[in-house]
């Protein structure tokens, strides 16, 4: 047996399952409030795309999320994937600069 094998994971996974959870949420506010600042505004075309690239990057953002909570709900979960924190990454930075668009 190896000292991995060994290690015992305590807590460690449940407080990076409960991060995510609540990076989801504000995620998911930083969605809503875009999308309703972009239509309380007018529903003008570029409005409606902005909403539309809010809501997919808002989308992409909780399956990768979804799915790295579900892999944490085991002893030993695996290792986060590299495609997985980029789309993590860049969904992350087109929510904030949508955020940051609406703001000015």
């Amino acid at each position: 047996m190896t000292a991995a094998a060994d290690r015992d994971p305590g807590l460690q996974p449940e407080r990076t399952r409960l991060a995510w959870r609540r990076t989801t949420l504000t995620a998911t506010v930083v969605a809503l409030l875009a999308g309703r600042q972009a239509l309380h505004s007018g529903a003008t075309p570029a409005a409606l795309v902005a909403v539309a690239l809010s809501a997919l990057a808002w989308l992409g953002f909780l399956l990768v999320a979804h799915r790295r909570v579900t892999v944490l709900g085991v002893a030993r979960p695996e290792q986060f994937a590299p495609r997985g924190a980029l789309t993590t990454a860049l969904c992350t930075v087109a929510l904030a600069v949508f955020a940051a668009a609406m703001l000015f």
